[in-house]
């Protein structure tokens, strides 16, 4: 049994104990330690448990006669790892159920575009559940034109309509759960005289300020320096913190409401083991108002009293250099509107956006995964791209910018000579610079194929690598439908 988060498998297990007992149940995950890890594995492979409940990484669990699969949240980005040895667990999945001759099962109220496609296609499966669990019945969902907000004055991260509903959800003893998709205080710091912005001096990224440790982070390699208070370039004290981060909203929300208890669950918040069941543990008993949160709080969980829940900006993912960006914002958007209202007491969801028009936030509003899903491939249909064909994003990374810009042409050439002359499917696109072109000293250049992959398309990638053997300190990557276009 996968689940797409760590924080998911203590509510995973507790229901499953409830129905099989605590004998028959290992738990995988990253955050046991070697010990922990080692004594799930020995109870596996020895025959001791029949149940595995875990992230990604369990999908590789040592199972002796291995009967189902179950995969919930399918649609998740999670289950395909960025770090090498890179991996899609539904793929493995896919092989083991096909080697076992057992079931695979997909779970998901918002299935990822391809799932979905190939299930109305015959190739696999369709069930449905067409009521809630408990019969419970789905929220009532509420969109906020941002821009009507600032004309009105207010510029608050919280609109009027969200203030008055955490405000009569206080009153009640109701609980709440505030989503925002970006950790820290200020997502970036600039000089209002020559606008200058901080930047990772190991990535070209923007540093993000978090204001308990007083310092400026980036998110990608790590790097922390101290807070800026004088512009480097032009020496101005100008320095403005722009954006908006789950530390803020915080700050904010004890402002706003300082006697209601609040509690965070992000990156930050969960470094210490088992942190994610503490607070959650923590929020379901009832003690905390409101949870605020990124995604880690959208998928899965089941809180009884939250009967209210605020996107404070759902445009953040709408805005990201990928084809499923409308995707990705109808599935989160749809997943935390799920939080609310989960058994008697009916559940409210306000959307607040800056593109309230945009037919992935319109369609998250009705709660219509059906229309959302024909609109969609459509559009995939005549942009080939998804369920259609196939994306392989070839990577150079190295940390001289000329050599990674070779490389990639001298690739280039070879593929373009081996399709014309062989006639091969593919659409080749020149290489370019990745959308963040520089993390952790090393500049990132980047080609797209669009193809139907196949045999004869991994022999000519296999040439090619073989081919175009670049200098040691040039990496290259092959990646096939990768979940990070970035």
């Amino acid at each position: 049994m996968l689940v797409p988060e760590i924080s998911l498998t203590p509510q995973m297990v507790e229901r499953f104990m409830a129905r099989f007992g605590k004998e028959r149940i290992a738990v995988l995950h990253s955050k046991l330690s070697l010990g922990e890890r080692y004594d799930a594995w020995h109870k596996i492979v020895s025959g001791k448990v029949d149940i595995i409940i875990g992230a990604r990484s369990a999908i590789f669990a040592p199972v002796q006669n291995l009967g189902i699969i179950i995969i919930d949240e399918e649609h998740d980005s999670s289950y395909q790892s960025e770090m090498t040895p890179k991996y899609n667990a539904k793929e493995i999945a896919e092989m083991l159920a096909k080697q076992n001759h057992c079931p695979l099962v997909l779970g998901s109220a918002t299935p990822d575009i391809k799932s979905y496609y190939q299930a109305k296609e015959g190739k696999i499966e369709l069930l449905t559940l067409t009521n809630r669990a408990n019969h419970s019945h789905l929220p009532t969902v509420e969109i906020i034109d941002l821009r009507e907000e600032l004309q009105k004055g207010n510029r608050s991260m919280l609109s009027m309509k969200l203030q008055e509903e955490i405000k009569h959800n206080l009153e009640k003893k109701e609980q709440t759960i505030l989503f925002l998709n970006r950790r820290g205080y200020s997502t970036f710091v600039m000089c209002r005289d020559c606008g200058y912005t901080v930047k990772c001096k190991n990535c070209n990224i923007t540093m993000t300020y978090h204001i308990k440790q007083d310092k400026l982070k980036c998110h990608y390699c790590g790097y922390e320096e101290p807070k800026v208070t004088i512009c480097p370039e032009c020496h101005s004290q100008n320095i403005r913190y722009f954006g908006t981060g789950t530390q803020k909203l915080e700050e904010e929300v004890h402002k706003l409401f300082p006697m209601a208890s609040t509690i965070r669950m992000d990156v930050d918040t969960m470094s210490k083991k088992n942190s994610h069941e503490e607070i959650l543990n923590q929020f379901k008993e009832n003690h905390i108002d409101i949870l605020i949160g990124t995604q880690m709080v959208v998928k899965g969980h089941h809180f009884p009293n939250v009967t209210l829940v605020g996107v404070v900006a759902a445009d953040s993912s709408l805005n990201i250099e990928d084809f499923r960006a409308n995707e990705r914002t109808f599935q989160i958007l749809t997943q935390v509107a799920g939080r609310a209202g989960r058994e008697k007491l009916a559940g409210r969801v306000i959307i607040q956006t800056y593109n309230p028009d945009n037919l992935a936030i319109e369609q998250a509003k009705l709660q219509n995964y059906e229309a959302f899903y024909e609109s969609e491939i459509g559009i995939r249909k005549q942009l080939k791209y998804p369920p259609f064909c196939d994306i392989i994003v070839i990577g150079f990374t190295c940390e001289k910018q000329q050599e990674a810009i070779k490389q990639a042409k001298k690739m280039h050439e070879y593929l373009k000579h081996r399709i014309i002359s062989e006639k091969i499917g593919i659409l080749l696109y020149s290489p370019v610079p990745a959308p963040i072109d520089k993390i952790k000293n090393k500049y990132r250049f980047r080609m797209i194929i669009k193809c139907l992959y196949n045999e004869q398309i991994n022999q000519l990638l296999h040439d090619a690598l073989v081919e175009c053997e670049g200098k040691k300190e040039i990496t290259q990557t092959i990646e096939i439908n990768p979940s990070n276009m970035m």
